[in-house]
């Protein structure tokens, strides 16, 4: 029997965060603390197998709005069908023939959910990679980003940008510039510049995140879309700001400053409050993590974090503050 098993991990946006969809920069680092994995197996019938995260049988009625809160109205399977749906459609606008045989597959993932950390879109590379190796069919690298942002926006209807599908194709560390004046096309998607860093180069990293509160990534990015396609100033200045940070953050990791680093992303930061409503309980993280000295930006689209810190003392208080406001502290693992 024919067992394909794939694994795509979470990430955590170091700089540029939200620019990637308004015609900005990001770096981004892949963490392998966290995955989404993705098991596909020759079946008679094609299976979607229900996950724990696809819970039908609730305690209580409380039971069930916590479960709303924490994971939305759905879980992974629409995911994995609209994978599916748009992987044939792909094979028959390049006119590849599929082969006649079926399959089972399911998911599993651990990756906080609603906290910014991209588990979805984990869950849909991973998809993709199994089918991939399934029917045998190769797709460039290059395009697999937005492939997979197709999936999201045209199936899905989710908000998004490229960021996250680019550092979950590419792994590592990436640096993204989505200037219009650089889009070609692969097979038809759209294509950007995508850099990979050497890990080497990153300072000591920390991502902290509260899993017990969380909040919708739509949620988040509530009306900044519509503030920026009507030419609002503060909105499009803020996201060429930070496409410049992202740029001059590059060149800090390059030029081995890692100071220069954390004040870009103690920026970052700024800017996001600047334009954005953000929860109390997020920007009380950040707070706690600049008392302890470190460095602090948003990984995502809220409820975690990413910031550089000196030493093993500082991280070790970090740890501590953090988790009396009920947060958890973790080191990423990039490599």
């Amino acid at each position: 029997m024919i067992i394909i098993r794939k694994c795509a991990y979470a990430r955590a946006g170091l700089l540029g965060n939200p620019s990637d969809g308004y015609h900005g920069r990001t770096i981004s680092v892949i963490l392998r603390n966290f995955r989404a994995e993705v098991v596909l197996y020759e079946w008679d019938s094609l299976d979607i197998v229900l996950s724990a995260n696809d819970r039908a049988h609730f305690r209580s009625i409380h039971d069930l709005a916590r479960d709303v809160d924490l994971h939305g109205y759905y879980g992974g399977i629409r995911l994995i069908k609209a994978t599916i749906k748009r992987f044939v459609e792909y094979c028959q606008a390049q006119r590849l023939t599929l082969h006649e045989r079926n399959f089972s597959i399911r998911y599993d993932t651990d990756v906080p959910q609603q906290v910014g950390l991209a588990g979805s879109s984990a869950i849909i590379v991973a998809t993709l990679r199994c089918l991939a190796e399934f029917y045998g069919i190769q797709i460039p690298l290059e395009a697999q980003p937005s492939f997979v942002l197709s999936i999201e926006k045209e199936k899905l209807g989710i908000t998004a940008g490229l960021q996250d599908r680019v550092i979950q194709v590419y792994e590592g560390v990436v640096y993204m510039d989505f200037d219009p004046a650089l889009e070609h096309l692969v097979e038809g998607f759209k294509c950007y510049r995508y850099e990979p860093l050497s890990p080497s180069v990153l300072p000591p990293l920390y991502v902290a995140y509260h899993d017990s509160l969380s909040e919708p990534t739509e949620v988040f990015h509530s009306d900044i879309r519509g503030r920026f396609d009507r030419g609002e100033p503060e909105v499009v200045d803020a996201m060429k700001h930070l496409a410049e940070i992202t740029r001059l953050g590059r060149e800090a990791l390059l030029q081995n400053d890692p100071g220069r680093l954390a004040r870009l992303m103690d920026e970052n930061f700024e800017i996001r409050r600047s334009i954005y409503r953000l929860p109390l309980w997020q920007v009380r993280m950040v707070e706690v993590a600049r008392q302890c000295g470190a460095s602090a930006n948003f990984a995502g689209s809220g409820g975690a974090i990413i910031g550089t810190y000196p030493g093993e003392v500082m991280y070790e208080e970090l740890c501590a503050r953090m988790a009396a406001i009920g947060s958890r502290v973790i080191k990423p693992q990039i490599h």
